[in-house]
């Protein structure tokens, strides 16, 4: 199994899309870097982040990156035979973008700048990716099949995670859709076509 390589996980809200990445991570690396994102505003929140954080294992280090997550990458990611899953992309965008505007403003202009200055993070990001000998896993949000939300700030961040997820999906040799649990492949371009085979039975139960 070879290292180098980007890989993005996706799916909907509670799909199981996180732990098919850990799973995965689990799977091909004596040593995984987990990237978190999130950022504890609340008793759910923390509740949440603490779910994950249990589920991993001990010998994982967890660094914490809301902002900084391309310099992440660049640093955890010298050594080859190491895993970094940054979990998620669609945080790390929101994080990004409270950055770059504000809920009350809804000129169209402004939020066009916020999504190109953006865009351009995400570009640096996959070229990183692509670039450190480390194998990156990075989970992302699919949120283009709900509802249209009703306030311009959300429909700002909706178009742009959907943007981020075509150019990260471009960039990437493999790309996992996960609904309900269960993992599809969407593309894989790695010459090891067996990798995450395993897994893959195991979900569909054979």
């Amino acid at each position: 199994m070879g290292y180098g390589s980007l890989i993005m996980v996706t799916g909907g809200a509670r799909s199981g899309k996180s732990r098919l990445a850990e799973e995965l991570a689990a799977a091909g690396s004596a040593k995984v870097v987990y990237l978190a994102t999130a950022t504890v505003g609340d008793a759910e929140m923390a509740a949440r982040v603490d779910m994950h954080r249990r589920r991993r294992p001990a010998d994982w280090q967890t660094v914490e990156a809301p902002l900084a997550v391309t310099e992440a990458v660049a640093r955890e990611g010298q050594r080859g035979g190491t895993t970094i899953i940054l979990d998620s992309l669609g945080m790390w965008i929101s994080n990004l973008l409270s950055q770059e505007t504000t809920e009350a403003e809804d000129s169209w202009e402004k939020n066009t700048a916020a999504i190109e200055a953006i865009m351009v993070k995400i570009r640096e990001l996959a070229a990183v990716a692509r670039q450190v000998p480390a194998r990156v896993i990075i989970v992302t949000e699919e949120v283009g099949m709900g509802l249209i939300p009703p306030y311009p700030l959300g429909r700002v961040f909706r178009d742009l995670l959907g943007l981020a997820n075509q150019e990260i999906a471009r960039q990437a040799d493999q790309v996992y859709l996960v609904v309900a649990g269960l993992p599809l492949v969407l593309k894989d371009t790695k010459e090891d076509a067996t990798f995450g085979e395993e897994l893959l039975r195991k979900y569909k139960g054979n």
